[in-house]
């Protein structure tokens, strides 16, 4: 194999992210030359048009490229970024716990999607949510219980696959037994096989017999499983586990290797290196590389083929698995997407709401707005009445009944602190999590399990007494 024919091999493996919202004629280039495709976020997204001739764009510079976006179908939007998202959320589907109501918001997030040209869909989120601290799955979760959590997700990767848009049951092998952000930081999971087999793999078998056409790696350390390398770098979680104990068939995504967690010792060139030897055959690069990068990012897969590294045939094989499953989602049919009308009422019914807690009359509603979830990113949440208060800012004056709107209260000391002053000169203050609450720990009244902008109308009906 010649080098130029290496360099194409090479970037048959690469899903950067770009900025802008039209095609870069440097990302042309790259898919004409066999680029395997790219990923989208909220900043490349501007109205359905815009992203419709995006979307064109890529695929006639490459007839095979994966269009790929996270499109969860609650607080981790693309498509709604600046609005926020109209669909309920994993964590509130889990409580509502309707797989067929699931099924419906799948449906109609990978219809919509197959309308605006995407293909690929990082969702749903399989991880079980098994520590009320974990500061990145929350409410991305359908649940803490293992079996609740695999119906769900099963019901969603099922019905949105049959869309024509690939799911991507995420994050191997489960990031939700975690205080730590893999964004920031290495997360470890410390458990036995044993433990993980009963646990965070049930979601994962489950999704994969719904039909997932990919699985998305996670840079978290299992020790028990590979004492020396996170999950994206690990074959013996990759392939041995993934591949040989599952029976995964289909393509491994490793997640953005710009991530702390993955390339935060060793760079993104490496990285890449070490995920494709691992097992990985799409690499999440960012969600804003340059040229130069993705050049670096091939010479070091053609450096690792060349000094035997890195097998040659197992960086085809990647490659040829990114092209086969385009071509699939491309001779694929859909139906045109529709408003399935997702009932306010059915959210209110799944917050949880502690005996007792009424709100009435004249009221003041505050928003406590924490910084951003990495993933999530900047989206609106809460209710539209709500003043917005920062760390360190005074409330507003109070008249009547004050309500307090925060997302994962129990896990910022400053909304704690806040929380339990309020409470004091206001004794009828109402406290709302719109995050994952913990419950031992007093910090919310009423819980929503979600910030969609689905659930803040719900909440706002339910403060104006609208509960069913």
């Amino acid at each position: 194999m010649t080098r130029r024919e290496d360099r194409r091999t090479a970037s048959k493996v690469l899903l950067p992210g770009f900025v802008g919202t039209e095609l870069p004629h440097w990302l042309a280039e790259r898919l004409r030359a066999g680029l395997a495709g790219l990923c989208l976020f909220g900043d490349n997204v501007v109205s359905r048009d815009q992203l419709r001739a995006l979307t064109a764009a890529i695929t006639a510079a490459n007839p095979d490229a994966l269009i790929a976006i996270d499109e969860e179908g609650g607080d981790v939007t693309r498509l709604y970024q600046r609005e926020g998202s109209p669909y309920p959320g994993n964590a509130l589907l889990g409580r509502i716990d309707d797989t067929g109501y699931t099924a419906s918001v799948a449906t109609a997030v990978g219809r919509e999607l197959r309308s605006v040209g995407v293909n690929l869909n990082f969702a749903p989120d399989v991880d079980i949510n098994s520590c009320a601290d974990n500061p990145v799955i929350g409410v991305r979760s359908f649940g803490d219980e293992p079996n609740a959590v695999a119906r769900h997700g099963a019901a969603w990767v099922g019905a949105h696959e049959a869309t024509g848009v690939a799911t991507s049951a995420k994050h191997f092998p489960g990031h939700g037994d975690t205080a730590q952000d893999s964004h920031v930081a290495l997360p470890v999971v410390d458990l036995s096989p044993a433990e993980l087999r009963a646990r965070e793999l049930v979601p994962f078998r489950a999704a994969i017999d719904a039909g997932a056409s990919t699985i998305m790696s996670s840079h978290i350390l299992v020790p028990s499983l590979d004492a020396d390398n996170p999950a994206t770098f690990s074959r013996t979680i990759l392939h041995d586990l993934l591949r040989g104990e599952l029976g995964f068939a289909g393509v491994v995504v490793s997640d953005a290797l710009d991530m702390v967690g993955a390339s935060g010792e060793i760079g993104i060139p490496e990285a890449a290196v070490r995920a494709i030897a691992a097992g990985c055959d799409l690499l999440c690069i960012g969600t804003e590389n340059t040229g130069e990068q993705l050049d670096a990012i091939a010479l070091a897969l053609d450096a690792a083929v060349e000094d035997g590294r890195l097998d040659a045939t197992r960086l085809a094989d990647a490659g040829d698995r990114n092209v086969a499953l385009a071509r699939s989602l491309a001779a694929a049919t859909s139906e045109p997407p529709a408003d399935p009308g997702f009932p306010l009422a059915r959210a209110i019914d799944a917050f949880a709401i502690a005996s007792g807690t009424r709100v009435s009359g004249e009221r003041t509603v505050v928003a406590l707005e924490t910084a951003p979830n990495i993933a999530v990113g900047a989206s609106p949440w809460g209710p539209a009445v709500a003043a917005r208060v920062r760390e360190g800012e005074p409330l507003p004056d109070v008249r009547g009944q004050l309500v307090l709107v925060g997302k994962d209260n129990h896990r910022h000391a400053w909304v704690r602190a806040v929380v339990d002053a309020a409470r004091r000169l206001h004794p009828h203050t109402v406290v709302v999590d719109m995050g994952w609450p913990d419950a031992t720990r007093g910090y919310a009244d009423v819980a929503t399990f979600g910030a969609s902008r689905h659930v803040s109308e719900a909440l706002e009906a339910w403060l104006e007494g609208e509960a069913p």
